[in-house]
């Protein structure tokens, strides 16, 4: 095209424009498709900007984040409170708080209460001087915080020697979790919870254990870091063979910054994750998410992770995935959102008509999947086949009558074509039930590391990003089956510095470990 341009400048003489006709027509359909691609340049680039502009200043996904939504909601919510709060002191706001009581949830059973009686001051009523009975009592609860405090656990061993052999006897030393070290099992899960479930960095939490009069350096809550995940490694790999001996995945990857000290700057390495989702179709196993940190992007990676996977993978656009499928142990699953993430940025940036009704087409699958979501396999496919598949079909036609009429560089074109591309991927749920339409379990164990990376910024080394993936699928499976994190490091640890065997080390995989008087989330 850039040559018909270069050759259609020369040809042009607006002082001697040719007289033959023919030669006329042919100069206006030259101008014409030189016009046309200027067009589609022009808005691939706008797009690209828009991209850019959004990542810089706005958000990616489509939908605000309801997390975001709450945020801007605070400060209006401090201020209703402020206004509310100010006849708090009156009889009618007490009553006005008690009757918005039932519309709040009640707080947990587990947590401890502390009993406050608050009694008249005399057993003689007031106005008349008679003696009073009582009638019942009015009981409501206010929540407090009892703030965190550090505690030194000291171990007495008191040794004891025979008058008759000279022996002593003194009990032996407990193992630490950490050679030499001064954490309990409760502190290092405190740490780990905090920079890999909070996103609070060492260096701040060494800010916050000085505020409580001890003075930890970094480097030392690193090495608590590390020493911790020298026992959870082998939990970490029983989660992963567990999780890779499913039939129906999620993967996806996202970039992890490392430093890189040889070159004085950062590095580019990726955490792959891969979920186990099944409860949208009622399966057996329960859902799981494993980190696996690599130093690159190259599809030799997941082929490496996946080497005794064998069913189904949804995935997103990544061409490294279509090497998986070589010798037919793994069917791809393509992904519906990114296909309408497509669309959507087209129509948000260039009003696109053709873009719209994309977006309205694909919508009308996922009214039919919120219809079957939570059923039998055999349910979901019957209800696609009757009422998906004419929507897929139609859909397929007329997407290929839109690609013949829009121009060919556009970033419409673009977003037809990735959809046409992996059309047997996007239709493989209406062939299988536990098939879902996109890869949101995935991109939503995704978005913990995002979080992490706003904090912490990079890894410290490859091994950081390795450990990164040891916390993140403990945790994030933790969440994903209602098992508060803490609870479980400090309790998974504890055993394992105890001598927990080896050969049950499946009894702490999250969805089986069974503490006494666990905490639910």
């Amino acid at each position: 095209m850039a040559h018909a341009d270069q050759h259609l400048r020369m040809r042009i003489d607006l002082d001697h424009l040719p007289s033959d006709v023919a030669m006329l027509h042919r100069l206006i359909r030259d101008m014409a498709s030189v016009v046309e691609h200027h067009d589609g340049e022009i808005e691939r680039l706008q797009l690209i900007i828009s991209k850019l502009q959004r990542a810089q200043f706005g958000r990616r996904s489509e939908r605000l984040d309801p997390d975001q939504f709450d945020f801007a909601l605070d400060d209006l919510n401090t201020d209703l409170a402020t206004v509310g709060s100010g006849d708090s002191g009156t009889a009618a706001a007490l009553d006005v708080a008690a009757d918005t009581q039932a519309k709040r949830r009640p707080l947990p059973e587990h947590l401890l209460r502390e009993e406050v009686v608050l009694d008249v001051a005399s057993d003689k009523c007031a106005c008349c001087g008679g003696a009073l009975h009582s009638i019942g009592e009015t009981v409501s609860e206010m929540l407090d915080w009892v703030p965190a405090q550090l505690r030194v656990v000291r171990i007495r061993r008191p040794k004891y020697a025979c008058r008759s052999c000279n022996t002593v006897s003194q009990a032996a030393a407990p193992e630490r979790p950490i050679a030499g070290g001064l954490a309990t099992p409760a502190l290092l899960a405190q740490v780990l919870v905090s920079k890999y479930c909070d996103h609070t960095p060492l260096y701040r939490q060494a800010q916050i254990f000085a505020r409580h009069g001890v003075e930890l350096e970094r480097s030392t809550l690193a090495g608590w870091v590390g020493g911790a995940c020298w026992w959870l490694k082998a939990l970490h790999e029983l989660l992963c063979k567990d999780v890779f001996a499913s039939d129906r995945l999620f993967a996806d990857d996202t970039p992890l910054p490392v430093l890189d000290p040889g070159r004085g700057r950062t590095k580019t390495g990726r955490l792959w994750v891969y979920a186990r989702e099944q409860r949208g179709w009622g399966g057996p196993a329960p859902p799981a998410a494993v980190y696996l940190f690599a130093p690159d992007r190259k599809a030799e990676r997941p082929a490496a992770h996946l080497a005794s996977f064998k069913g189904i993978l949804h995935v997103d656009g990544y061409a490294g995935f279509e090497k998986l499928t070589v010798n037919g142990d793994i069917v791809l699953a393509a992904c519906w959102s990114h296909t309408r993430r497509n669309f959507y940025e087209v129509q948000e940036q260039t009003r696109s008509p053709v873009a719209a009704e994309a977006l309205r087409r694909i919508g009308e699958l996922y009214a039919v999947e919120d219809k079957c979501r939570g059923q039998s396999p055999a349910h979901r496919v019957a209800t696609r086949r009757a009422q998906s598949k004419p929507i897929v079909d139609g859909m397929r036609t007329w997407l290929e009558a839109q690609l013949l009429r829009v121009p060919n560089n556009s970033t419409l074109a673009e977003a037809i074509r990735y959809a046409l591309a992996r059309w047997s991927g996007l239709t493989e749920f209406l062939h299988d039930g536990r098939v879902e339409l996109d890869t949101n379990p995935v991109e939503r164990a995704i978005r913990p590391v995002a979080l992490g990376r706003k904090n912490h910024l990079f890894a410290g080394s490859d091994g950081g990003g390795a450990r990164w993936a040891i916390l993140c699928s403990l945790i994030e499976t933790c969440k994903l089956n209602g098992v508060e994190p803490f609870a479980y490091l400090r309790d998974v640890l504890t055993r394992m510095v105890d001598g927990h065997p080896i050969n049950r080390l499946d009894e702490l995989l999250p969805w089986r470990w069974r503490p006494v008087n666990a905490v639910k989330i």
